[in-house]
């Protein structure tokens, strides 16, 4: 019904649910996850391209994307918090596309004239084309950052309002935008270079991001302006009522406060040295102050009652158990081809969009936090199948081969054949596994057992990956106060970037498929300390009442638990 009690008309809900402010937050995000997707997938395959089908520029980009998220992710955070909304999302979502549209070009630039400019300067100016790229995706990468952590973390709530179940239909709605993306914008764009060229493809994204970035823009305004409570945030309401209560009255003859107008028009000689004082100190306060900001935003993250399920969602991270470079390259060293990976992908794809779904239906059953305990549980019963591929038949499981054979044979320079190297680094600098010529598949194995075992667990695993990851979002912006939700979420993405990190360089130490086995023990004993940490901050908050499903009226249990909402 409207404001008047006429109950509307199909037509009429229509129309205003296509003009809510939450839809049009769904169509921002999934035209900025689009051109992100588009974007993250292509970047990796222009430095392969670039550099002779080698990993080299990718794992420098890498890390350098996951160091600078990991060292400035809670100033980011805090800049999130200390700005305007609007501000905030337009200067992110400006600096972005700006910067992809920028490296797009110069990638065009560098494809069309590759030759000449590595005859220049000794291959000088090529190698700093190279820097420029990585520099500028690293900026745009630290943008997207900030635009997710306002949009995802703080005008989802804001417009979500003191409704919980709407916040999550929000967050799982997001979420499910996410997943259609990760699979659909890497087929269209890998198509247009397939079929194209890479000068294309780069001058396609570029187009896309200009597009996207005027759409967008325009999107946002209009959230903003259906949104009056994204026009104040917490902290400015406070200093602005904290700045009425210090502020004297003032005289309504002359205007002025009755202080000022007894001062002297000339000051005191002793309070010259306070206005010339020297700019040195201040200088080296300025140079302190994102060391501060970054020890505070650290500090309030430990702090917070939700710290530990913050700690378990990034624990999760440290995982080979997921559908990246490194498990579609173990999965080529098994035998599959990249039609079947292509297909366990869409598979995962799916299983993730059920994880989602079932987040909002467990927790309308149970509540948020029993979401995440049960989803936990979940996620650790079907990674319990990959335990078991490793003993399976057919698993290259072998303790007695050094799990530091290939790190060594690279770092001394022995001679080893082509034919008989099928570590997974060296898999992965051939370039896409899954797109391998059929002249180079390897022999099929004698049991296919352990590798259906380990991608049957793995896609398994995502309905309750998931649907957990959505419990601790919303845990986040429900429980951490308005002005620290940008510097809360920054940490919290800074650690996840570091276990992610750590995964890495669990790999790189050793990358033969036959420590892969040791790998998945690995992966799967931190997420089950992820979970126990999950455990332990449920536990705290509801006692023996985790262990029993809620009435219809206990469903609301985060009102009565030690670590209460404090939403808008």
């Amino acid at each position: 019904m409207d404001n008047s009690g006429r109950k509307k008309t199909c037509c009429e809900s229509i129309t205003d649910f296509f003009t809510s402010a939450k839809f049009l937050i769904y169509m921002g995000h999934a035209l900025s996850t689009w051109g992100d997707r588009m974007w993250n997938f292509a970047v990796a395959v222009f430095l392969v391209e670039l550099y002779g089908n080698s990993l080299l520029l990718t794992a420098v980009y890498g890390l350098v994307v996951a160091g600078s998220v990991l060292l400035l992710g809670a100033i980011i955070g805090d800049w999130v918090d200390k700005n305007p909304r609007l501000k905030v999302a337009q200067t992110s979502l400006l600096v972005q596309n700006s910067c992809v549209i920028l490296c797009g070009i110069l990638l065009m630039v560098v494809f069309q004239f590759k030759e000449q400019l590595g005859e220049l300067y000794n291959g000088w100016i090529l190698t700093t084309c190279y820097i420029l790229v990585i520099t500028i995706a690293n900026i745009a990468n630290l943008a997207s950052t900030a635009m997710s952590i306002t949009i995802q973390r703080d005008w989802v709530v804001v417009v979500a309002g003191q409704d919980s179940s709407k916040l999550a239909d929000m967050n799982a709605t997001v979420r499910i935008i996410d997943q259609l993306t990760n699979i659909l914008a890497p087929m269209l764009v890998g198509q247009i270079m397939a079929f194209g060229s890479h000068f294309i493809g780069c001058g396609f994204i570029s187009g896309w991001n200009l597009l996207s970035m005027c759409v967008e823009y325009a999107l946002l305004w209009k959230v903003y302006q259906k949104t009056p409570a994204l026009a104040v945030k917490a902290g400015q309401k406070e200093e602005q009522q904290e700045l009425k209560q210090l502020s004297p009255p003032k005289d309504p003859e002359n205007g002025q406060n009755p202080e000022e107008s007894s001062q002297p028009l000339m000051n005191d000689s002793s309070e010259v040295p306070k206005a010339d004082s020297p700019t040195q100190p201040r200088c080296f306060d300025q140079v302190k102050e994102p060391f501060r900001t970054f020890k505070a935003g650290w500090m309030a993250y430990y702090n917070q009652k939700i710290f530990f399920a913050g700690m378990s969602l990034a624990f999760l991270y440290m995982t080979v158990l997921g559908f990246d470079c490194i498990t579609t390259g173990f999965a080529y060293t098994q035998g599959l081809n990249g039609s079947v990976l292509s297909l366990l992908m869409g598979a995962s794809a799916i299983s993730g969009i059920f994880g989602t779904v079932a987040f909002t239906w467990i927790r309308k059953k149970c509540g948020l936090i029993r979401t995440g305990f049960i989803s936990g549980v979940a996620q650790f019963s079907c990674l319990l199948l990959c335990v078991a591929s490793v003993f399976a038949p057919g698993s290259p499981f072998d303790l007695s081969v050094s799990p530091f054979k290939d790190l060594y044979t690279h770092l001394v320079g022995e001679a080893t054949l082509p034919e008989a190297d099928h570590s997974l680094t060296s898999i992965l600098t051939s370039g896409n596994a899954t797109m391998a010529a059929p002249a180079e598949e390897l022999p099929p194995l004698p049991s296919y057992m352990s590798v259906s075992l380990l991608f049957a667990g793995v896609i398994a695993a995502r309905v309750g990956l998931w649907s957990f990851d959505l419990t601790v979002t919303q845990l986040i912006q429900e429980n951490v106060i308005e002005s620290e939700r940008g510097v809360i979420n920054g940490v919290q993405n800074s650690m996840n970037y570091l276990l992610d990190l750590l995964h890495f360089i669990m790999v790189i130490l050793a990358p033969n498929p036959e420590a892969f086995g040791l790998l998945v023990i690995i992966s799967v004993s931190f997420v089950a300390s992820g979970h126990m940490m999950y455990f332990w901050f449920a536990y705290k908050s509801l006692g023996i009442r985790l262990f029993f499903c809620c009435s219809p009226e206990q469903k609301e249990e985060m009102a009565d638990s030690p670590s209460h909402p404090t939403t808008v």
